[in-house]
């Protein structure tokens, strides 16, 4: 069996993720998209949240689980027997990041990293840019799951930029 990982922090998921996992799926029998705990970093969305809202719009996605894992993605992987990380890479300056990563996971752990090529007008597309948008009151909807970008609506409605 074919398994791969497809990590991120996913605050929110976008458009441009669910097209990564979308196609890793097309390639692999099972896919675990990990949403990593770092505690040092505070999310607009708690750990929890963001796990649902994944579950939501892969669903329709054989083979497709969800979860959150802290530590190294490379230990992950193992634990769920994955041969493959798969990075979603919007330009160069994602590639020049996540290169040496991958170079250090495969030397770890023989785990291979893929690069999938963001989808045409999806590359510019990030978490951090569209809540960055979306507190400044732009139109995100192009940029989000219909189920995600209501969340993100009511977020900021609840908690509004100061």
């Amino acid at each position: 069996m074919r398994r791969a990982v497809c990590p991120g922090s996913y605050d929110p998921p976008t458009v441009g993720h669910l097209d990564v996992i979308v196609r890793t799926a097309a390639l692999f029998d099972e896919v675990f998209v990990a949403i990593l705990v770092n505690p040092r970093k505070q999310g607009l969305f708690a750990i929890e949240e963001r796990v649902e809202m994944l579950k939501e719009i892969t669903a329709d996605l054989p083979g497709v689980q969800v979860e959150s894992f802290s530590g190294l993605v490379v230990d992950y992987c193992r634990d769920r027997g994955a041969q493959a990380l798969v990075k979603g890479l919007r330009g160069a300056t994602d590639y020049d990041y996540e290169l040496p990563m991958a170079h250090m996971n495969r030397h770890l752990t023989g785990v291979e990293t893929l690069f999938l090529p963001g989808a045409p007008g999806q590359v510019y597309v990030s978490s951090s840019l569209v809540k960055e948008v979306a507190r400044g009151g732009g139109d995100v909807t192009p940029f989000l799951p219909a189920s995600v970008h209501a969340r993100l609506v009511e977020r900021l409605r609840l908690n509004p930029p100061v």
